[in-house]
């Protein structure tokens, strides 16, 4: 292990933490929990990732807020389906903060891929939403949206397959974070990696189905879903992010007239849980404390307005 490790890595894996599952449309959604009181938060990982990536982060979020992260349905621990939709993942999330104690008004907080998952479940649940954060996702202009799926098929690219490899020491060095970045401790991106993978007949493979993206629409209808949305919302980006899907928050600012906060984590890429993971915790906790006061003035006022017209 390198003695250049970063104060907060062991204290993160020291953490105490809770495990439980849900099933949602007969798949089982496994998820973790950490901390007891505050506003609730549920985490959403991107694509092709799980719970791991926010092992950095929750436990310094805990200190202020009741968290949850989830493995969405075809990654990590959970339960794989024949197709998966936008409606499933933000179902599993709406059903994670349920089961997970996350209060009447959870907040739900997207990284990139987990990002449009979060405008899913803010889409369909923000009434019941106290906010949304998408953290280097942000939603294009139509006329530049290409969906995923189809970009795929415009580079000719074939349905994936699930790959095994010989041994574990294979697989794991196929391992990348997409996009690649600078890696400051490697045995950060070690531990993840190390979770990303699980043993099958025959070999080694990743914990994620590659069949994903196969008939999932996401397409430029997301801005009418951002524009529509029921309940707050904020981005968070990395100052050097090379995520093509990162790029467009000057147009969310515009599109609503510079209200939408969008803060911008300094000298950090598109994964910056592994590099700030206390700095994003504590923007996000900033954010959700915000959320948390509004509600409650807003909240106090109503009770005063009752309490002066019943007299």
């Amino acid at each position: 292990m390198d003695n250049n490790l970063p104060w907060w890595f062991r204290r993160a894996l020291d953490a105490p933490s809770a495990t439980g599952s849900v099933e949602v449309r007969g798949a089982d959604i496994r998820f973790e929990t950490w901390g007891s009181d505050g506003p609730g938060v549920v985490l959403i990982h991107g694509s092709n990732a799980h719970i791991e990536w926010w092992r950095f982060v929750a436990p310094f979020l805990a200190d202020t807020c009741r968290v949850a992260a989830l493995d969405l349905s075809g990654n990590g621990g959970s339960g794989w389906r024949e197709r998966y939709s936008g409606a499933d993942f933000a179902e599993e999330t709406w059903r994670v903060c349920e089961a997970a104690g996350l209060g009447p008004r959870p907040i739900v907080a997207g990284h990139s891929f987990g990002g449009y998952v979060a405008l899913e479940a803010a889409h369909r649940c923000g009434g019941e939403l106290s906010g949304a954060i998408f953290i280097d996702f942000t939603v294009p202009d139509p006329s530049q949206h290409l969906e995923w799926g189809a970009r795929a098929r415009l580079e000719g690219k074939g349905p994936r397959q699930t790959r095994v490899y010989p041994t574990e020491e294979a697989v794991l060095g196929r391992f990348r974070l997409v996009p690649e970045q600078p890696i400051a401790h490697l045995d950060v991106v070690d531990h993840v990696a190390r979770h990303s993978v699980r043993q099958v007949e025959g070999g080694w493979t990743w914990k994620f189905d590659p069949t994903v993206y196969d008939h999932l629409e996401m397409g430029p209808e997301q801005l009418d879903k951002f524009v529509g949305l029921k309940c707050r919302s904020a981005v968070i980006l990395g100052e050097h992010s090379q995520d093509e899907g990162a790029h467009f928050g000057g147009h969310m600012e515009r599109i609503t007239a510079g209200k939408l906060p969008v803060v911008t984590l300094p000298n950090v890429h598109h994964h910056m849980m592994f590099e700030t993971p206390v700095a994003l915790a504590m923007v996000i906790a900033g954010i959700a404390r915000a959320w948390a006061a509004e509600e409650g003035r807003a909240a106090m006022t109503q009770a005063l307005a009752e309490v002066r017209t019943s007299a």
